[in-house]
C-alpha cells in the first residue's frame, strides 16, 4: 500500500469528522489536496465560480446541519476571496473548517508570487489560525483545528503551503478522537438560586430570545406558562421561538414590529435567552436583566445586567420550571398581547389595500405570496437588505423551516451562496434564495454552479433596480439618495440562457402562478419579480428619536406594509385570553 501523503490524510481526518463536502476554486498550491479528494470517495469537490461563494455555502450547510463544513482557496488571491463568508460563518457561530494553501514553503516572507500571510490575515474572524510548516505537525494541527470549529462553533483555518501538503505524511501518526458535537451546559447552582429569587420577586417578566434558544422551544413555553411572561424575539431567534408560541409579542429590533419594545421596557424583569441582540438603544436600561447564554462573552456586552448565567438555554430552563413559583396574576401578559394584536392591526391596512392590483408590484406582498406556497419544511435564505424585512415579517416558522442570512455580519449577496450549501445537504428539500437584485447581481456567477451541479434551487428575485436599504439608510440620515440605482438585464432571461427556467413577473395576478410553476421545476429556477422601488413611504423629516424608537413608530412609517400571517395569530392568541 503507497504511503499517504500531507494532502491525503488531510482530507481522511476531515472526512473522520464528518465533512461531506468540500467547496472551493481549483489552483496552483492546492491542487495536492485538490486530487486527494477526488481519489476519496467519502467527500466530494464542489467547484464554485468565487471563493466567497464557498465560504458562505459551507457556512450555510454548517447551519442546516449542525455538522463541520469545509470550504478551500489557493495561495494569495484565492485564499483572500474567502474571508468574507468566513467572517459570517464565524459570527453566525457556524462550525467551518478553512483551507487556506498557500505559496510554497520555502519562499514564505519572501515577497514571493501571491504570497500573503493567511495565517494572519483569518486571525480576526476565526477561533484558530495556525500555518502547518512542517508534515510533522499533521494530524495534530488539524485536529486542533476541528476542534476549536466544532467546540467553539466557529470558523478554523490552516494554512497549508502546497509543497508540504505533497511530501509524505509521517508515519505511525497517532488518529485521537475528535470533537464532532457540543455538549450541554448547565449553570451553577448559586446563579440558579439566585435566578429563581429574582423570578419570584418581579411582577411582571419578559423574555427575549435569540438564536440559543433552537432546541429548546418547549422549555420556553412551559416556563413562559408558569410565569405568565409575554416573549420577544430577536430576528435570529424568530425560527426558533415564534410558532405555536401563545405568548408572542413579536420582535424587536430595526426592523421590530409588535410589542415586544414595549413588553421589555414595562417589565420588572428583564429575562435574555441565548441572544446577542446587538442594538443596545432597544434594550432597556430602568429593568432588571438577567441572561443566559451558553457562551460567556456575550454576557452583559450589550446591557448592564443584574445576574449573568452561563449555560445552555434548555437546560436553565430545566432547572428553572421545577423551582419557580407559578405567576397567578397575568393581567401584564395579557395587556402585551392585546398591544401586540392591536400594533399589527395597524400597520396591516397598507398590505392589504389594493395591493393585489398595484404595479410595480410590491414586494410584501411578494412575500406574502411566497409564504403561501412554500414548503412547510422549506429552507428560506435571505439576501441582506430589504430582503430581510420581507422576511422577518412574511415569512412563517413552523419548526420545520429554516430562515438563515447573513444577520450578524450583514454581508450583502448571501443568499444565493448559502442556497448552494443548503441545498447540497438534501436535494429533495426545498431551497429558496429571497435575493435582491443588487446581492445577487454580484455574485451572479454562481447561478451557473446550480446549472452545473443540478441543484433545484429556487432563486425568488425582489427586482426594484435599486439598493433599497441603503436607500432607505441615506433618506433617513436626511441625505438624497444617490448610487443606488441599478441598471438591470431580464434577470429571466440571463437565467434561461445559462440552461436553468427562468420567468418574469411584471403583474400581481401572475405571481403566485409563477411561483407555483418554478416549484414544480426540477432543476434550478429564478423568479424575476419586478418590485415597487417606493415600496418604502416616508414622512419628509425624520427625527432622531424615531430612529431610535423604531419599532414604535418610524416603522410604521418608514417601513410600513404588514406582517402577514401574524396578525392571524396574534388574534388567535387573544382569543385564548381568559374573560373574567
Amino acid at each position: 500500500m503507497a504511503k499517504q501523503n500531507v494532502a491525503e490524510q488531510f482530507v481522511d481526518i476531515l472526512t473522520r469528522a464528518g465533512v461531506k463536502r468540500l467547496y472551493g476554486v481549483v489552483g496552483d498550491s492546492l491542487n495536492p489536496v485538490v486530487d486527494a479528494v477526488r481519489r476519496n470517495s467519502a467527500i466530494d469537490w464542489i467547484h464554485v465560480r468565487h471563493e466567497e461563494t464557498a465560504a458562505f455555502a459551507a457556512g450555510a450547510e454548517a447551519q442546516i446541519t449542525g455538522r463541520l463544513g469545509a470550504c478551500a482557496g489557493s495561495c494569495g488571491p484565492g485564499n483572500l476571496h474567502l474571508i468574507n463568508g468566513l467572517y459570517d460563518a464565524h459570527r453566525s457561530m457556524a462550525p467551518v473548517l478553512a483551507l487556506a494553501s498557500h505559496i510554497p514553503s520555502s519562499e514564505i516572507g519572501l515577497n514571493f508570487f501571491q504570497e500573503t500571510h493567511p495565517d494572519r490575515l483569518f486571525a480576526e474572524c476565526s477561533h484558530y489560525s495556525e500555518l502547518i510548516s512542517s508534515p510533522k505537525q499533521m494530524p495534530r494541527l488539524l485536529q486542533t483545528a476541528i476542534q476549536n470549529a466544532v467546540g467553539r462553533s466557529g470558523v478554523s483555518v490552516v494554512s497549508l503551503p502546497g509543497d508540504i501538503a505533497d511530501e509524505p505524511a509521517p508515519e505511525k501518526a497517532a488518529e485521537t478522537a475528535l470533537v464532532t458535537s457540543r455538549p450541554t451546559v448547565r449553570p451553577g447552582d448559586e446563579e440558579i438560586d439566585r435566578l429563581v429569587r429574582m423570578i419570584d420577586e418581579a411582577g411582571r417578566v419578559t423574555l427575549f430570545c435569540g438564536s440559543g434558544t433552537a432546541g429548546a422551544h418547549a422549555e420556553v413555553m412551559e416556563f413562559a406558562g408558569k410565569v405568565k411572561s409575554p416573549v420577544g424575539h430577536a430576528l435570529r431567534g424568530k425560527e426558533w421561538i415564534q410558532y405555536d408560541n401563545p405568548y408572542d409579542v413579536g420582535m424587536s429590533g430595526l426592523l421590530g414590529y409588535g410589542a415586544a419594545y414595549e413588553a421589555t421596557h414595562e417589565c420588572d424583569l428583564l429575562i435574555l435567552l441565548g441572544t446577542d441582540f446587538p442594538y443596545n438603544a432597544f434594550l432597556p436600561d430602568d429593568v432588571k436583566i438577567a441572561q443566559v447564554d451558553v457562551r460567556p462573552e456575550h454576557l452583559g456586552r450589550r446591557s448592564k445586567l443584574d445576574l449573568a448565567v452561563w449555560g445552555d438555554v434548555r437546560e436553565t430552563l430545566r432547572c428553572l420550571i421545577p423551582r419557580v413559583r407559578e405567576k397567578k396574576n397575568r393581567r401584564f401578559l395579557d395587556r402585551m398581547l392585546k398591544k401586540h394584536a392591536d400594533a399589527l392591526e395597524g400597520v396591516v391596512k397598507a398590505y392589504t389595500r389594493k395591493v393585489e392590483k398595484h404595479t410595480p408590484i410590491h414586494p410584501e406582498y411578494v412575500a406574502s405570496v411566497l409564504d403561501e406556497v412554500a414548503a412547510d419544511d422549506a429552507v428560506f435564505t435571505v439576501d441582506t437588505g430589504m430582503c430581510n424585512v420581507w422576511a422577518a415579517r412574511y415569512i412563517t416558522p413552523n419548526g420545520r423551516r429554516r430562515v438563515i442570512g447573513s444577520f450578524s455580519h450583514g454581508s450583502m449577496a448571501n443568499a444565493l451562496p448559502m442556497a448552494i450549501g443548503a441545498q447540497f445537504t438534501d436535494r429533495k428539500r426545498q431551497v429558496v434564495s429571497m435575493s435582491g437584485d443588487g446581492g445577487f447581481s454580484m455574485l451572479m456567477g454562481d447561478f451557473l454552479t446550480l446549472v452545473q451541479y443540478d441543484l433545484p434551487v429556487k432563486v425568488v428575485l425582489f427586482n426594484n433596480s435599486s439598493l433599497g436599504m441603503v436607500e432607505l439608510e441615506m433618506l433617513v440620515a436626511g441625505l438624497p439618495s444617490y448610487g443606488t440605482a441599478n441598471k438591470n438585464p431580464d434577470f429571466a432571461a440571463v437565467a434561461r440562457a445559462c440552461g436553468a427556467y427562468g420567468v418574469r413577473v411584471e403583474k400581481p395576478k401572475e405571481l403566485a402562478g409563477a411561483l407555483k410553476d418554478a416549484f414544480k421545476h426540477k432543476g434550478p429556477a429564478l423568479v424575476d419579480v419586478v418590485t415597487d422601488p417606493n415600496a418604502l413611504s416616508i414622512p419628509p423629516k425624520i427625527k432622531a428619536e424615531m430612529v431610535t424608537g423604531f419599532a414604535l413608530s418610524a416603522s410604521k412609517m418608514v417601513l410600513d406594509g404588514g406582517v402577514g400571517r401574524m396578525l392571524q395569530m396574534a388574534r388567535s392568541n387573544l382569543r385564548n385570553v381568559p374573560r373574567p
